[in-house]
C-alpha cells in the first residue's frame, strides 16, 4: 500500500492494485544500510508533496467526504490479503484529514499521537510476523523495535507513554514509508501458503489495528478540543447534519428471564483471549432499557443538581467530581447557564455544535454513568445481562464506522425491543474487568495483550460509531478505568425485574 492512498482516496483501495513503492531499511542483524528493491520505481521525495489534508500545489483542503466517501463492507469470504489491505487502508483514510503537525499532538498522557498509532500498528506486524517469519526480511529501522513498543515488557524496553508527543523524529513522511515497507513485505508473506497459527496472529494484528483506528479518533478529538481554534475533523456532510428530532423516542423496558446462560466467545472464529472461555453464569430476572440514555435525559440529571448531591455517587466518584470540578459530561459547554438548555453545546468530531437533545449522551465516566443510573432509580447492567440481551441480535445496520456518521445518532422510531446495542456508544456495565473462569493468556509476548490489565477497570460492551463492523462481536469486552471520559462512552439503564 503506497503513500498515494493517503493523497488520492476518492475510491476504496482495491485489493488487486499492487503497491508501486520501494521498501528499504536496515537489517536487524547488522547495522549496514541496505536497499531491498522489489522491481518497482523508487518512492521519490517529490511523491511526498501531499501528506495531510492540504495539497501543496493548490493549498486546498481535501474534504473528509472525498477521502472516505463510503466504506465498503468487507465480504466475509475475503482473503487474508484483502482483509489486510482493507484494514490498513482504513487507518490511512482516518489519518488523511490530519496535517503532519496534527499527527504529532499528544494532548494528555492517556492519548497518543496519530503518527504513533500508525507506526505502532505497523510495528506489530514487523515484530511478531515479518522478522521471525519472512525469510530475508530486513527491518525498516532496528531502532523502531524499541521506539514503537507500547507495553510489551518481554520484548525489552519502551519509551514512557507520556513522552510520545515529543517524538518529532521520525517524521510523518518516514512513518508512512515504514508502513509501505511493512505492507509490501506482508503482501509477500500473504502470497505464500501459511499455517493456521500464523493466520491467527495476522488476524490478531488486524483487530489490534482496528482498536487503534478508534483511538486515532478519540485522541484527535481531545487534541482539537484543547486548542483555541477548535479545529474540525469531519465535514458536516454526514448523517449528523441531517434533521435531528427535537425530543427522544420514549424509553421502554425489555424484560429478560435470566437463569443459567452461557457468555463468552465460542471456540470457533476470532476473539481476544479475554472473551474466553465460554462459560455459564446465573442471572436473576432483569429489565434492560430499550435504548441508550439521551442528552435530554442527562440534562434533567444536571438540572436536579446531580453533580452536587453526594448521595448519588460512589465515594471515589464523589472525590473525583470534587477534585476535577465536573459539572457536565466531557466536551459539554454552556455559554451561560441562565440562558436555558439552548446554551449547551458539545465539541465533537464535527466541531462545536448545539447539543442534540435526542442523541445518546456521550463521554461519561463510569462514575457519572453509575450516578445517573442511581438518580434514575435504576442501575447499570451486568455484562452477562448485556450479552444475553444482545444474543442473536444483528450487528449489520448499526451506527458503526462503516456508516461514517462519526457521531452517536438518535433513535428515530419507538421500539419495544432493544436498539443501539451495537455502535453509537460503548455501554458501561457494572462488571469489573476480570478473567473468565479458566482464562489463560496466550503464550509469549502477545499474552501481555489483555490479561495484565485486569485490575481497577470496568467492562464496556457494544462498540461505538468509531468501531468497525468487522471488529465488534457479541462477546467483545472493552475496558477502561472508572474515571475515563474521553472515549466514546454512554449508558444504558437496567433494573431488577419487578
Amino acid at each position: 500500500m503506497c503513500l498515494r492512498s493517503l493523497r488520492v482516496a476518492t475510491t476504496w483501495y482495491s485489493a488487486n492494485v499492487r503497491p508501486q513503492c520501494r521498501s528499504s531499511g536496515t537489517a536487524a542483524a547488522d547495522a549496514d544500510s541496505v536497499s531491498v528493491d522489489f522491481g518497482r520505481e523508487p518512492l521519490r521525495k517529490s511523491q511526498h508533496q501531499n501528506i495531510g489534508p492540504f495539497s501543496v500545489t493548490s493549498g486546498r483542503r481535501i474534504p473528509l467526504a472525498t477521502l472516505i466517501s463510503a466504506a465498503l463492507p468487507l465480504d466475509p469470504g475475503s482473503s487474508a490479503l484483502e482483509r489486510f489491505q482493507s484494514v490498513r487502508s482504513t487507518t490511512l483514510r482516518l489519518a488523511a484529514p490530519l496535517s503532519p503537525e496534527d499527527a504529532m499532538v499528544q494532548s494528555m498522557p492517556d492519548a497518543s499521537p496519530a503518527k504513533w498509532h500508525m507506526a505502532h500498528t505497523t510495528w506489530f506486524f514487523e515484530t511478531f510476523l515479518l522478522t521471525p517469519r519472512l525469510a530475508g526480511y530486513r527491518a525498516f529501522d532496528p531502532a523502531y523495535r524499541l521506539l514503537f513498543n507500547s507495553y510489551y515488557k518481554s520484548l525489552g524496553g519502551h519509551p514512557i507513554r507520556q513522552q510520545r508527543g515529543t517524538f518529532s523524529r521520525p517524521s510523518l513522511e518516514n512513518v508512512l514509508q515504514y508502513r509501505e515497507h511493512v505492507d509490501e513485505a506482508m503482501q509477500r508473506l500473504l502470497s505464500q501458503e501459511q499455517p493456521a497459527e500464523l493466520l491467527d496472529l495476522i488476524e490478531l494484528g488486524l483487530h489490534h489495528e482496528q482498536q487503534h483506528q478508534e483511538l486515532i479518533l478519540t485522541d484527535i478529538l481531545h487534541a482539537f478540543w484543547t486548542q483555541p481554534l477548535r479545529p474540525t475533523y469531519a465535514s458536516a456532510s454526514s448523517p449528523i447534519g441531517a434533521e435531528q428530532p427535537s425530543s427522544p423516542q420514549p424509553l421502554h423496558w425489555v424484560s429478560h428471564a435470566g437463569g443459567m446462560v452461557e457468555i463468552g466467545a465460542p471456540n470457533a472464529g476470532f476473539a481476544f483471549d479475554n472473551e474466553r472461555p465460554r462459560h455459564p453464569v446465573f442471572l436473576q430476572p432483569f429489565r434492560l432499557a430499550s435504548r441508550l440514555a439521551t442528552n435530554s435525559e442527562y440534562l434533567d440529571f444536571i438540572r436536579d443538581d446531580g453533580y452536587t448531591r453526594p448521595e448519588l455517587w460512589l465515594s471515589d466518584g464523589w472525590d473525583t467530581v470534587c477534585r476535577e470540578g465536573w459539572r457536565a459530561p466531557f466536551y459539554w459547554e454552556n455559554s451561560g447557564r441562565d440562558k436555558g438548555d439552548e446554551a449547551w453545546q458539545e465539541f465533537t468530531l464535527h466541531g462545536l455544535i448545539p447539543l442534540r437533545p435526542a442523541a445518546p449522551v456521550a463521554h461519561l465516566s463510569y462514575y457519572e454513568a453509575d450516578a445517573f443510573a442511581r438518580w434514575s432509580r435504576a442501575r447499570l447492567p451486568l455484562e452477562g445481562e448485556w450479552e444475553l440481551a444482545a444474543a442473536g441480535r444483528p450487528i449489520e445496520g448499526s451506527n458503526l464506522l462503516e456508516r461514517w456518521a462519526l457521531a452517536p445518532l438518535p433513535v428515530k422510531s419507538a421500539e419495544q425491543s432493544q436498539s443501539q446495542l451495537f455502535g453509537d456508544l460503548w455501554e458501561w456495565t457494572a462488571s469489573a474487568y476480570l478473567a473468565y473462569p479458566g482464562f489463560r493468556p496466550a503464550a509469549g509476548a502477545v499474552g501481555e495483550y489483555n490479561g495484565k490489565f485486569m485490575c481497577n477497570q470496568f467492562v464496556l460492551r457494544g462498540g461505538s460509531f468509531a468501531t468497525s463492523a468487522s471488529h465488534i462481536r457479541h462477546s467483545y469486552r472493552n475496558f477502561f478505568p472508572p474515571h475515563a471520559r474521553w472515549q466514546f462512552m454512554g449508558v444504558r439503564l437496567a433494573s431488577h425485574e419487578r
